[in-house]
């Protein structure tokens, strides 16, 4: 797992009090709760620096879709 797929999974349990989610687990399915969303996409917005839009954060059910959002967010931001 990737360092940054590891933070992402790491901040989605620590927020959403989620234990023992895989990188491709749906989230909710694993019993975080729509509560937590906005504290983990500030969190999430906060630990690499960009901004995300609300549409393709609450697309994003897992640790994976959640990196590919940032890392493509940070590709955009880039350029």
């Amino acid at each position: 797992m990737s360092e940054d797929l590891e933070r992402i999974t790491e901040a989605i349990g620590r927020v959403g009090r989620v234990s023992g989610l895989g990188p491709d687990d749906d989230m909710y399915d694993s019993g975080f709760s729509s509560i937590y969303a906005l504290p983990l996409l500030l969190e999430l917005e906060d630990e690499f620096g960009v901004t995300i839009p609300d549409q393709r954060f609450v697309a994003a059910r897992s640790p994976r879709a959640l990196l590919a959002i940032l890392q493509d967010l940070k590709t955009e931001q880039a350029a």
